[in-house]
C-alpha cells in the first residue's frame, strides 16, 4: 500500500504533491477540541415591538349546580346579574333583594395578545373566581370584553368552562378537594375583535433585548450579525441591548433580513454563580465557577442516648422491700466521618463536586461548605440564595 501510494505521487506535478503532503499534515496535527455551546440569537433575544400583551375583563359565570357566589355575600355579582338582565330586557330591581341564586358567579377573564394577531384570531382565556363561588365546573362565560392597559377593548370571550379540579362535600361536614375548582380554562374561549398596528417592513432600525443581559455575550451577536451583512449594521449599546441597523430592503425585505438574523448562531458568555436553593436544598452552579486552594473539613458529632430501665424485686417470700424501677442510662459519643481534603486551586465544577462528595456531604452541609469558602475568599464565584 505504501510502495503503491509514492509510485502514484511521483506521478503528479510537483506542486500538487506538496499541496497533499500539507494536507495530510494539516489533518494529523489539528487537535481534538470539544466545540462550544452555541444557541441561536432567537433563543436569547427579543425584538423590539415583537412582543405579547395582556388582556383582562370582568365577567359572569352562570349554570354552576348550587356552587356559586351567594348573593348576599357578593354585591358585585347581584349587581352584574341585574344589569345583565336590564340589556336583555328583564327588569329585576324591585326584586333583586329576594334573589338567592347560587348558580352564578362573579370571574375575572384574562387573556394573552399575541404579536401580530388579526380580526378573527382565536385565544384561550382563563377564568378566575372572585367572590364565594366554591366550584365553577359545568359553568358557561357570558360575553366578556377583554381589554388592554390603554382601556381599550381588543378581545371577546365566551363559552363553557373547563376546570382542572372538583369539590365535594357530605352532610356531616366532611369534604374532599382536588386541584383548584374556582379556576378554569376555555380553549379558542375569545376572538380578537382589534388589531395593535405594528408595520414591520418600515422599519429602519431595531432594538434586541438580551434575556439574560451580559457584555460579552452582547458584543459576540454583534458581531455575528455584522459578519452576515458584511457591514457594521449591529452594535452593542449595554450588556442588555444590540442597536442594529436595518439595510434597504431590496428584494428581500426587511422580514427576510430578520429571519436569517435570529438564525445565527453565537456562544453565549455566563458570570461564575452558584444559586442555593435553601428550602428545599437545590444547589446549581456553573461551569465558570472556580476554587482557590483551600482544605475543607467536614464532621459530625454523634450523641447517643439509651434507656434500659430495669426492675428491681425483693427476695422470695421477703415480707420487707418492694418491687421498684430503676433507671439504667447509657451515653455514646461518636465523631465521626471527620475527613479533611485539600481542594487545589482553580479547579473545576466536576472537580469541586468530586471533592465535596469524597467528604461524604449532603446536600444542605454542601450550602454551609459553600459559604464558608467564599467567606474565605476562596470561591471565584457569585453566591445568590433564592
Amino acid at each position: 500500500m505504501g510502495l503503491g501510494f509514492n509510485f502514484a505521487m511521483t506521478k503528479l506535478p510537483r506542486a500538487v504533491r506538496f499541496a497533499v503532503l500539507a494536507f495530510g499534515c494539516a489533518a494529523l496535527c489539528v487537535p481534538a477540541f470539544a466545540a462550544p455551546l452555541k444557541v441561536r440569537i432567537k433563543d436569547i433575544v427579543s425584538f423590539e415591538g415583537v412582543r405579547e400583551n395582556q388582556l383582562v375583563g370582568y365577567g359572569l359565570v352562570v349554570g354552576l349546580k348550587g356552587t356559586g357566589d351567594t348573593l348576599k355575600d357578593s354585591p358585585y355579582a347581584l349587581e352584574t346579574m341585574i344589569s345583565m338582565l336590564d340589556r336583555l330586557g328583564v327588569n329585576v330591581r324591585d326584586q333583586s333583594t329576594n334573589m338567592k341564586s347560587k348558580n352564578v358567579a362573579a370571574v375575572m377573564v384574562t387573556a394573552t395578545l399575541p404579536a401580530f394577531a388579526r380580526h378573527g384570531t382565536p385565544l384561550d382565556v382563563r377564568v378566575s373566581a372572585i367572590g364565594t363561588a366554591k366550584d365553577l365546573l359545568g359553568g358557561t362565560l357570558l360575553v366578556t370584553p377583554l381589554m388592554g392597559a390603554d382601556g381599550e377593548v381588543y378581545a371577546v370571550a365566551q363559552g363553557p368552562l373547563v376546570t382542572g379540579g372538583f369539590s365535594a362535600e357530605g352532610q356531616s361536614g366532611t369534604s374532599v378537594t382536588k386541584g383548584v375548582p374556582t379556576s378554569a380554562r376555555i380553549a379558542n374561549g375569545a376572538i380578537v375583535e382589534k388589531e395593535i398596528a405594528f408595520d414591520m417592513n418600515q422599519l429602519t432600525s431595531m432594538r434586541l433585548s438580551l434575556r439574560n443581559p451580559d457584555m460579552t455575550t452582547a458584543k459576540r451577536i454583534a458581531q455575528a450579525i455584522n459578519g452576515h451583512a458584511g457591514s457594521q449594521v449591529a452594535s452593542a449599546m449595554d450588556p442588555s441591548t444590540v442597536q442594529l441597523n436595518i439595510p434597504s430592503k431590496g428584494e428581500h425585505g426587511v422580514m427576510a433580513f430578520l429571519t436569517n438574523i435570529e438564525q445565527l448562531t453565537v456562544e453565549p458568555d455566563t458570570i461564575a454563580k452558584v444559586v442555593i436553593d435553601e428550602q428545599n436544598g437545590v444547589i446549581v452552579m456553573g461551569h465558570n465557577v472556580r476554587i482557590s486552594t483551600v482544605a475543607v473539613s467536614h464532621g459530625n458529632l454523634t450523641i447517643r442516648v439509651t434507656e434500659t430501665p430495669q426492675v428491681s424485686q425483693p427476695n422470695p417470700f421477703s415480707n420487707a422491700g418492694t418491687t421498684a424501677v430503676v433507671p439504667r442510662t447509657a451515653i455514646d459519643v461518636n465523631e465521626g466521618g471527620k475527613k479533611m481534603t485539600v481542594v487545589e486551586e482553580g479547579v473545576t465544577l466536576g472537580e469541586l463536586v468530586d471533592h465535596l462528595n469524597a467528604l461524604g456531604v449532603a446536600p444542605r452541609d454542601m450550602i454551609t461548605i459553600l459559604r464558608t469558602i467564599k467567606a474565605a475568599g476562596a470561591l471565584q464565584a457569585e453566591i445568590e440564595v433564592i
